[in-house]
This record gives C-alpha cells, structure tokens and sequence, in this order.
C-alpha cells in the first residue's frame, strides 16, 4: 500500500484530508504533528486519539521548540525582525520548521507522498511546497482542500456521511499558538478597518500594577529574566510570557504582502517577543557601532522577508546568519523593562561594552578624549571633498 505523511494538527482539514486519502485514495496515511510551542502534553495526547480513531496508520509527535530556536528564532531576535516594523514573523517563522520535520518524517517512513491541509489562497502552501521541492524531490505533495477547492460546508458534510463526530461550529476567532507568539484572525481582520475586540485576545488582561522586569543578554540571547537563569532561551522566552502576557502586551494588526500577491491582515498577541526584540535593540545601540547597526538593519530586513517568504532553505540565510551571529559578541548585559497594562518601555541598560562610557566624553556636555582643536580640524576634513563639490558647481555656473 502507498504510504503518504499528512501533517496532521486535528483540525477540519487535515481531518478531511486523513479520511479522503485513506478511503478514496486508498493511501498509508502517517500523521505527524510538529510542536512549536503551542501545545499542551494534553492537548497532543487529544490530538493522537483523533488521528487513530479517523484511520491512520502511525502517528507522531514532534518536539521542535528548542530547534525552531535554534534555527529561526535566534536570528530574528539577533535582527530585532519586524516584518513591516510590526509583526514577529509569529506563524510564518514556525511554519518553516515545521515542514522541515515533516520532510525528515517522510524519510522516516519512506513515504512516495506528503500531503498538507493548506488551502489555496495563502501563504503556507507555498512555504510547504517548496521546503518539500528541496527536502523530498520526487515526492509527491498532495493538498485535497486545494485541488479540489473545497468549501468548509462541503468537508463538514463528507466527514458526517463517514460518521465523524467532532465540534463542526467554527470559531468566532481562528487561533494559531507558538513559542514566538500567537495569531488571531476573524471577521475584523477581513476588512481594512477594525481591531479585534477584547475578548478576541487569547491572553486577558489581568495585571494593572506597573512592574519591573530586568532581562539578562549573553552574545544576543536571553539567558535571564530577573534573578532566575536557564538552561536554554526557550525556557527564559516562556517565563517571560508568563509575566508579560498578562499585561496584554505585543497586541496589533499586521498587513502583509502575500507570497502570492495579495494583501492580508491578522491579528497577533506576542508579549514575550515583542519586548525581547525591543530589549535586545536598546542593548545594542549602547554596544554595537553606528555602522554594524546599519549594515544589521539592512540585512535583517531581508532575512525577514526571505524567512516570511518561505526561502528559509536558501544559502545567502546561512551567510546572513554568520554575520548576524558575529555581531553579536558584545551584545552581553542587562536591560530594564517596565511592564504596565497595554504598554512597556526599556528604561536603561547596564554593560561592560557600553559605548557611553563617561570615560571619553559626556554628550552635549564635556569631552575628555580630544580637544576644540581637534575637533576644529577634524569638521573641515570630514566635509572637504563636499565643500570641493559645491564650489566647483558654483564656479561651473559662471562660466
């Protein structure tokens, strides 16, 4: 019997999609679901029952937490990324971690297929055809609610006449969880004007008190949050969560270009992320240069977009990667965050490699490096070939 990987989280789709491949393809279907924060042990276990009782043949899960930072996450705080100097990248960075696991669970059981429960009006077919085009080339990739353009009442009324009993009412908000924040999509959304009501948000506002919070770098990554240490960043990420989402932190609306053309809009909540990237860059500016800052925007912005678009697999990443990495060996210190309902501000830093150092000048007070002299001289060199070019264009004039 042909074997296909599904990847499978339990939902309308990829329910239809276990039941249309096993009994009117006559498919293997091998579940696997790839964990990037957003699920419970409970949650997972609920969601291995449901792939049994549907009809698959085997069904995994995949702990990819501490590799999607590893391999994505790291870099974005590294670049500070804000797509559109908004969004996270919440879902399209996790979406390339998860087809990389499930591309390495096709080798596992030696499918001839792969199929996802993508429809054809987004991003994620087209970041999961094309990690599979790399991965697994020459495997079949086969997406039922694409090809056969299906409507959500059409999968609702197949799956009753298979005699699948599941909660068929669609949610007022669609809910996507991950480490690196959550996206919340309604009726809101669909439009060009309005935000999502209150009760839209999967993290409640519950905290009113301003607090405090001090976050601790080692070479750009969050090893401490207050006086607590961790073993790895995910952990550190996660407990910062814990005491900024109840501030209804890292709320807005991201309008996006889509891979295939069109504008969209979703909603996201990412406390956590959105105050390490926030952190991460008032550290920088005080140790990184004015020009390792520059060339750092410049080529975090592509990093984004590329990873957004699915080109996580694309060689120039690699190389963006080691430069990003390499700025960040003095990007080591504290940075204090005050936490207050709907908002937060970085207040200070504190660093061994502080460029503010008051040993070589106070701004817009004294200076204990160089003189007036010096800096006489320096202000006619610095704009000499300048000052050449307009009185050449003065003389030019009046000839």
């Amino acid at each position: 019997m042909k074997k296909v990987v599904l990847g499978f989280s339990g939902g309308l789709d990829t329910s239809y999609c276990v039941k249309y491949l096993t009994e009117e393809k006559g498919y293997e279907v091998h579940s696997v679901i790839v964990n990037t924060g957003g699920f419970t042990e409970e949650e997972l276990v609920e969601i291995e029952k449901r792939a049994y009782n549907l009809g698959v043949k085997s069904h995994k899960a995949v702990n990819a937490v501490r590799s999607y930072y590893d391999d994505v996450i790291k870099y974005l705080i590294f670049g500070n990324v804000l797509k559109n100097n908004t969004y996270p990248l919440s879902v399209s960075a996790e979406r390339m971690s998860q087809a990389i696991a499930i591309a390495e669970h096709v080798k596992e059981v030696g499918a001839t297929a792969v199929a996802h429960g993508s429809t054809g009006a987004g991003n994620d077919q087209v970041r999961f055809d094309m990690i599979f085009h790399i991965m697994i080339p020459g495997v079949e990739i086969i997406t039922p609610i694409r090809d056969l353009k299906l409507s959500r009442e059409a999968e609702i009324e197949y799956l009753k006449k298979k005699g699948v009993q599941m909660n068929f009412e669609k949610a007022a908000y669609s809910i996507n969880k991950g480490i690196w924040g959550t996206s919340v999509g309604g009726k809101e959304t669909l439009n060009s004007n309005g935000f999502l009501p209150e009760e839209a948000w999967p993290t409640q506002l519950s905290k009113k008190d301003a607090e405090q919070v001090k976050l601790h770098f080692e070479k750009g990554e969050l090893t401490g949050v207050n006086d607590k240490t961790f073993s790895h960043p995910t952990e550190a990420i996660q407990y910062l969560q814990s005491i900024a989402g109840p501030f209804a932190l890292g709320r807005d609306i991201h309008v996006g270009d889509t891979i295939i053309g069109i504008k969209g809009r979703v909603g996201f909540e990412a406390a956590a992320p959105v105050v390490i990237i926030k952190a991460h860059h008032a550290l920088e500016k005080h140790v990184l240069t004015k020009w390792q800052l520059s060339w750092k925007d410049q080529l975090s912005q592509f990093y984004g977009n590329w990873l957004h678009e699915g080109q996580i697999m694309d060689p120039v990443m690699r190389d963006i990667e080691a430069y990003l990495k390499n700025s960040q060996q003095h990007v080591t210190g504290d940075v204090f965050v005050t936490l207050q309902p709907y908002r937060f501000q970085v207040t200070g830093i504190e660093s061994v490699y502080d460029l503010m150092s008051s040993k070589f000048g106070k701004y817009g007070e004294m200076n204990n490096g160089w003189s007036g002299e010096d800096v006489r001289g320096f202000s006619k060199i610095f704009g000499n070939q300048t000052m050449i070019w307009h009185q050449v264009s003065e003389s030019a004039k009046g000839e």
